[in-house]
C-alpha cells in the first residue's frame, strides 16, 4: 500500500526517468541485465612516481599517517561503464564542489591489509571478502558495483608495486583503504550518474605496539549506531562520523569506546567501530559460550568477525564451547559478571585483530569482564589473535590467505 501511495503522486515520466538512471548506476546487478564496460586489469596504465618517499622507521610508523608512492584510480559513468584503470603518483583528487559526495555522502570504503611472510612474499587476508562486501555496500547507496576478481587482480598489482612499504618485521603491514565515491556534479538528489574508485595504502605497526592492553566501554544508549531497516551492516562513511561525539563523551567519563546498545531490552551490538563477542559460562549448565551479535542489518559483517566464528568452530567447539550468533543483552553480561560466568569480552577488527575489554561502564555499575589484576587479554583473544596471524603471515597455509603475484 506504501508504495502505491508514493508513486501515486508522482509524475509517470519522473518515475520511469529515475528507474532508469537506478539501472545505469548499478550495471553489473543481476536484475538489471545492462551491458556497461566491467573493469578490464588488461587495461591498466602505470605511472611510476619521480619523487619517491622516504621509509620511515618501523617504530616511526603511525597508523594512517603516511602513505605510499602511488594511487589506484578507475573511473566510471553510466553511459560508458567503467573506464581505464590507472596508477599513479599519490596525489590530490580534483573535484566539482557539487560533486554529490559532497552534499549527499556517496560514499563506502573498506580496510584490508597485505602483510609480508618469511618468504618475503606478499599476502592478502580474506581479500574477496572484502570485494564482496564493498559491492553490497555500494550497490545501498546507488553506486556502481564490479567484478570484485577483476578488482583484486589490480590491487594486486598496486601492492606488488609498493611492496618496499611492507615492513618485514612480525606484526606490521600495509593497510589498504579501497574508497568509492559518487563524482556527478549535481545538487539533484539521485543516483550518481559518475563515480571514482580509488586505493591508497599506509604502512601500519602493531596496533598495541608493546602488547594487548585492555580498554574500558561506555554502555551507550543516549545515542544509536546503527537501526532496523538501516545502514548498520554496509560499510559507509556516513556511519563513522556521528560516533565521534558520543566516543568524546565517554572518553570524559573515563572509557575508551562506546558499547552501543539499542532499544529496551538493551541489545548488545557493536563496540566503536568493531564487532563484540563475550566468552561466558551458561548459567544452568556452566557451557561455555562464545557469543557474538546475529547479522540482523543493524551489525557489519566483519572479515575478521567471520574469522573468529570459523576458528572458534573449528577449535573451541570440539572442546565443548558453544558457539552462537544470537541476541544477547547488557542485562545479561552484567549478571554474568556479578556471578563471576564472564570469562572475557573482546573487540575484533581488521586494525587491532581482537581488542580486549577490561570493564563496561553501565548505568551506576562497572561490570568486570573476567580479566585478572595486571592481565592484558583473556585466554581466548591471545588464541585468536595467534590463530590469525598464523594464517595471515603464512606461518599456517590457508586458503584465507592470498599470495599476491610478483
Amino acid at each position: 500500500m506504501l508504495r502505491h501511495l508514493c508513486l501515486r503522486g508522482a509524475p509517470k515520466q519522473s518515475t520511469v526517468r529515475l528507474a532508469a538512471v537506478w539501472a545505469s548506476a548499478r550495471p553489473y546487478s543481476s536484475e538489471s541485465g545492462a551491458t556497461l564496460a566491467n573493469i578490464d586489469p588488461s587495461k591498466l596504465s602505470v605511472t611510476k612516481t619521480t619523487t619517491p618517499r622516504e621509509l620511515l622507521p618501523p617504530e616511526d610508523l603511525v597508523f594512517g599517517k603516511s602513505f605510499t608512492d602511488h594511487m589506484l584510480t578507475v573511473e566510471w559513468n553510466a553511459s560508458e561503464g567503467w573506464l581505464a584503470p590507472h596508477i599513479t603518483p599519490y596525489q590530490n583528487l580534483s573535484l566539482d564542489p557539487a560533486s554529490c559526495v559532497f552534499h549527499y555522502a556517496f560514499e563506502t570504503f573498506e580496510g584490508m591489509k597485505a602483510y609480508k611472510d618469511k618468504k618475503g612474499q606478499i599476502r592478502l587476508f580474506r581479500p574477496a571478502m572484502n570485494m564482496a562486501r564493498m559491492n553490497t555496500s555500494s550497490a545501498r547507496i546507488a553506486l556502481p558495483t564490479f567484478d570484485g576478481s577483476a578488482m583484486l587482480q589490480l590491487i594486486a598489482k598496486f601492492v606488488a608495486m609498493e611492496e618496499r612499504f611492507i615492513p618485514s618485521e612480525r606484526g606490521y603491514s600495509l593497510y589498504l583503504r579501497p574508497t568509492m565515491i559518487g563524482t556527478q556534479k549535481t545538487l539533484g538528489v539521485g543516483p550518481p550518474g559518475s563515480a571514482l574508485f580509488f586505493l591508497i595504502a599506509s604502512p601500519v605497526g602493531p596496533y598495541y605496539p608493546t602488547g594487548f592492553k585492555a580498554v574500558s566501554l561506555e554502555a551507550t544508549d543516549y545515542a544509536v549506531r546503527a537501526w532496523p531497516g538501516g545502514v548498520g551492516d554496509k560499510k559507509l562513511g556516513a556511519n563513522y562520523a556521528p560516533c565521534i561525539v558520543p566516543q568524546l563523551q565517554a572518553a570524559t567519563r573515563g572509557c575508551h569506546q562506546n558499547l552501543w546498545l539499542f532499544g529496551e531490552e538493551e541489545l548488545v551490538t557493536e563496540v566503536g567501530t568493531m564487532n563484540l563477542f563475550a566468552a561466558m559460562k551458561n548459567k544452568e549448565t556452566g557451557q561455555k559460550e562464545l557469543v557474538t551479535a546475529p547479522l540482523d542489518g543493524t551489525i557489519l559483517p566483519g572479515v575478521t568477525r567471520n574469522s573468529v566464528l570459523e576458528l572458534a568452530r573449528e577449535k573451541l567447539q570440539p572442546e565443548g564451547w558453544k558457539i552462537s550468533e544470537r541476541k544477547y543483552t547488557m542485562p545479561e553480561i552484567a549478571e554474568a559478571g556479578r556471578e563471576g560466568r564472564l570469562l572475557e569480552v573482546f573487540g575484533s577488527g581488521t586494525a587491532a585483530v581482537v581488542s580486549p575489554v577490561r570493564d563496561i561502564s553501565w548505568k551506576d555499575q562497572l561490570v568486570d569482564c573476567g580479566l585478572k589484576p595486571g592481565q592484558e587479554a583473556g585466554e581466548i583473544a591471545k588464541k585468536m589473535l595467534g590463530w590469525i596471524e598464523a594464517r595471515q603471515y603464512g606461518d599456517e597455509e590457508h586458503d584465507w590467505s592470498y599470495i599476491v603475484p610478483k
